[in-house]
C-alpha cells in the first residue's frame, strides 16, 4: 500500500476528549472516528488491526471445535419475553418497533436467539456437544460510554454458546474455552490472568474474567505472581482430552487471583509479600456456565441415552475485539505512539523513502516494496514528499513493527537502515539483506 494513495488521517494534536492513552493514540493515528456518543467508525488502519484480531480469535475458536455462524443484530422481543429477560434487562437494551408495530430490539447478547436455533434442530444427545459462535456488532446503551472503543455503546463481540447433555459435559466445554482463551490472548501479545467472577444465582466455580494488566485499567486486581510464568497451552493440545483440559484449568486456578469485586483480603495477605501482585486491570474476556437457565424456559431439550428428554446445559463465552484493540495499545506503547505485536500490526513493515523523486531512492524502495509484497507481506510504502521528521513521527505513531529507511547516502552504498519499532535498535545492511530479514 502506497501512503500517497492511502487514507490515513493523522492528527498532529492530542484530542481533548481522549482521557486514556489508547483513545488518544487511536484518534491521532487515524484508526477510528467518533460518529456519535459511544459509536465509532473504524477507519482503514484500525480496520486492518481489528480484522487481524478477529482472525486470531476465529482460528482459536475453530481449533477448539466451536462452529461459526452468523445471527442478526435485530431480534424479536418475543424470544426475550419467553426467557423472562425482556423486562428485566433494563435501559441498556435499545427497544424499537418495526412498521407492523412489532416489538424488536438491537441485540446486546444472543443467548435467546442461539437457544431458539438449537431447539429448532437438535433433538438427540448424539448431536452433542455443540458450540456455536459468531463475531457480531452489538449495542448496549451505556449510561456513560467512555475511553473510546474500550467502553462504547456499539461494539463488536465474539460470543460462543455451548450445549451439553450434563453438567459434567458442560464443565469440559467450559475448560476447552478456558484453554482457547489463554491461547488467543497469548497470540495477541497479551498475558491474560483468569480471575474468578461472580456466578450469581447459578453458583459454583465456573465464571471467569480474563484480565490484562495495564496502568490505566478500569479496576484493581490482586493475584499471585506465578501467573506471569505459567505455560500457555500448546497449539497441538487435544481439546477432546477431558483430563488434559481439566489439568490446564486446575493449574491456572491453583493460585490466588481476584478483581476488587471478588477480593478476599485475608487470602491475599496469606501470600508471601514478595509474591503478591496488585495492579490495575482491563477485562478482555468472560466465560460463564449457566446450566439450564435458558433451556428450561425456552424448552431446549434433547433425548438422552435413557430415552428421556433432558434440558441441555449451556455456557456462554465472550471476547470483545473492539475492546481488545485499545487494550493491546494500553499494554504496548511509548511516548511516540503505538507498538503493535507483530501478530496484529496493520502492516508488517513500512518502507520510508527519505527523498521521494530521487531516482536511486525510488528504485531501492520500489525493489523492497515489490519483493516483500510478492512474498505476501503487508507493506506500507511512504512515498510522500513529507519532511523526514514527519515521516519518522508517522511511522512511530502507527506502530508498524519494522521500519526500512532508504536515504540517499545509504542507498548510494547499496544499503538501507532497518529499525525495530519496539526496541529502537537500528541496523544498516544491504538492500537484499533487508529483504531477506523481513522474509526470514
Amino acid at each position: 500500500m502506497r501512503l500517497s494513495r492511502y487514507f490515513l488521517p493523522i492528527l498532529k494534536e492530542n484530542p481533548k476528549e481522549a482521557e486514556i492513552v489508547s483513545h488518544r493514540l487511536m484518534l491521532r493515528s487515524g484508526m477510528i472516528r467518533q460518529q456519535s456518543q459511544g459509536i465509532y467508525s473504524w477507519l482503514p488502519l484500525g480496520k486492518r488491526v481489528l480484522d487481524k484480531v478477529n482472525n486470531i480469535i476465529r482460528e482459536e475458536q475453530n481449533r477448539s471445535g466451536a462452529i461459526e455462524l452468523s445471527m442478526p443484530t435485530l431480534q424479536s422481543a418475543e424470544l426475550w419475553q419467553e426467557s423472562g429477560r425482556y423486562d428485566a434487562y433494563g435501559k441498556e437494551m435499545l427497544r424499537i418497533k418495526d412498521r407492523q408495530d412489532r416489538p424488536m430490539l438491537y441485540g446486546p447478547t444472543n443467548e435467546e436467539m442461539v437457544t431458539d436455533i438449537f431447539r429448532s434442530y437438535v433433538k438427540s444427545y448424539k448431536d452433542l456437544p455443540l458450540n456455536l459462535y459468531h463475531i457480531q456488532l452489538k449495542f448496549r446503551d451505556e449510561i456513560r460510554p467512555r475511553f473510546g472503543t474500550m467502553r462504547s455503546r456499539e461494539f463488536l463481540m465474539k460470543d460462543a454458546y455451548s450445549f451439553d447433555l450434563t453438567k459434567e459435559d458442560a464443565v469440559h466445554s467450559y475448560n476447552k474455552m478456558f484453554a482457547a482463551y489463554l491461547r488467543t490472548f497469548d497470540r495477541l501479545g497479551l498475558r491474560a490472568i483468569p480471575m474468578r467472577a461472580d456466578t450469581g444465582p447459578i453458583g459454583g466455580n465456573h465464571s471467569h474474567e480474563f484480565i490484562i494488566l495495564a496502568d490505566t485499567g478500569e479496576s484493581e486486581v490482586f493475584s499471585h505472581r506465578d501467573f506471569v510464568n505459567f505455560d500457555i497451552p500448546a497449539a497441538d493440545i487435544d481439546f477432546d482430552d477431558v483430563a488434559g483440559m481439566q489439568a490446564i484449568f486446575d493449574k491456572w486456578t491453583s493460585v490466588y487471583a481476584a478483581t476488587s469485586e471478588m477480593h478476599d483480603e485475608t487470602a491475599f495477605d496469606a501470600i508471601p509479600e514478595s509474591e503478591r501482585l496488585s495492579a490495575r486491570g482491563i477485562e478482555v474476556g468472560h466465560i460463564f456456565y449457566f446450566g439450564t437457565k435458558y433451556s428450561e424456559p425456552m424448552g431446549a431439550k434433547v433425548q438422552g441415552p435413557d430415552g428421556k428428554e433432558h434440558h441441555v446445559h449451556m455456557g456462554s463465552y465472550g471476547i470483545g475485539p473492539t475492546r481488545l484493540v485499545p487494550a493491546i495499545i494500553e499494554a504496548s506503547h511509548d511516548e511516540n505512539g503505538i507498538i503493535w505485536p507483530a501478530s496484529v500490526a496493520p502492516f508488517d513493515a513500512i518502507v520510508i523513502n527519505m527523498k521521494a523523486g530521487d531516482a536511486a531512492c525510488d528504485a531501492a524502495c520500489e525493489k523492497i516494496y515489490a519483493a516483500l509484497s510478492k512474498a505476501g507481506k503487508d507493506v506500507l510504502y511512504d512515498d510522500t514528499d513529507d519532511r523526514a521528521g514527519t515521516k519518522f513521527a508517522t511511522a512511530d505513531l502507527i506502530g508498524v513493527p519494522v521500519q526500512i529507511i532508504a536515504g540517499p547516502r545509504a542507498v548510494a552504498n547499496g544499503e538501507v537502515e532497518v529499525k525495530d519499532r519496539k526496541t529502537g535498535a537500528r541496523e544498516t545492511m544491504t538492500i537484499d539483506a533487508a529483504i531477506n530479514k523481513l522474509l526470514g
